[in-house]
């Protein structure tokens, strides 16, 4: 038995299954502070004889094994999760094998797998909702270099017409400062919800994405772009952004057919909790071999 943890900004899931993704038992809770919700994590996952658990979480945190702060959760600006070591809570409570990666790289995980990507050897998962970040699928491996990708937190040009400062509170204007969902919350005064008749909000929001998207496309080439998070909820977006790639892209590259190209999560919201299952059996066969 597999456990899973997909440690969100705004909410915990937890889950028990195994890597081909079926879910036994699943429960998800608020994130709070640690001595809140961890506790929770624990109390879930006692029930069951566990052989690993693998960990999507929210970052930033450190994925390099030979550091000494590896399995921490970083420099969040959840204050009280900062410098927080995850792993090695996990691993006290249950001695097994723990596997650990962001939420977004278990994400592209189960999808390249199980998923809209399954069959292909390399694809990009982006989440845009209270954040905005990507995780890459390579060659059939998670892409880590000096740490996991930060691909929200790019700078994209602004548009003319957009005053709004941006939400990001490293970089202001940055594509999370400007197209996840607290910032358009904030520029139209609104939850995102409440503004789906609002064309002029999704354009610019597709404005935005399509550039980021022109970037990961020149730079990783993925053989297929997967759009989740609660912002991707509005189709509109999708409409905006096929509309503005090929201008950006101006017949540099081929395109592909877009909308067999960008598209939503083929395991729908159970994208992160599937990739923590395969998260937790890639660290139960380390462990093996």
């Amino acid at each position: 038995m597999l456990g899973a943890i997909e440690a969100g900004g705004t909410k915990f899931v937890c889950a028990v299954g195994d890597e081909t993704g079926n879910i036994v038992e699943q429960t998800q809770f608020p994130t709070t502070v640690p001595n809140e919700t961890i506790p929770q994590v624990m109390e879930f996952f006692k029930k069951y004889q566990l052989d690993a658990i693998g960990i999507g979480s929210f970052g930033p945190i450190d994925v390099n094994r030979d550091s000494l702060t590896y399995g921490y959760i970083t420099s969040t600006p959840k204050t009280a999760w900062k410098n927080y070591p995850f792993v090695q809570a996990l691993k006290e409570a249950f001695d097994v094998p723990v596997g650990f990666n962001t939420d977004v790289n278990a994400a592209a995980l189960g999808e390249a797998a199980l998923g809209a990507a399954k069959g292909l050897d390399s694809c990009l998962y982006i989440t845009v909702g209270t954040g905005i970040g990507a995780g890459a699928v390579v060659q059939g491996k998670l892409l880590q270099g000096l740490s996991h990708p930060e691909m929200g937190h790019i700078l994209v040009r602004r548009h003319p017409d957009d005053q709004y400062q941006g939400k990001c509170p490293y970089h202001h204007d940055c594509l999370e400062g400007l197209a996840a969902g607290p910032a358009i919350e904030e520029r139209w005064g609104e939850k995102g919800v409440n503004l789906a008749e609002r064309a002029e909000v999704w354009d610019l929001e597709g404005y935005y994405l399509a550039q980021a998207l022109m970037q990961y496309m020149l730079i990783l080439s993925p053989k297929k772009i997967i759009l989740g998070g609660g912002v991707m909820h509005q189709e509109q977006v999708f409409t905006a952004i096929r509309k503005y790639l090929p201008e950006l892209v101006n017949d540099y590259i081929a395109l592909p057919e877009l909308s067999d190209y960008i598209v939503s999560p083929g395991l729908g919201d159970k994208a992160g909790i599937t990739g923590s299952l395969l998260l937790a059996h890639q660290a139960r066969q380390e462990e093996i071999r």
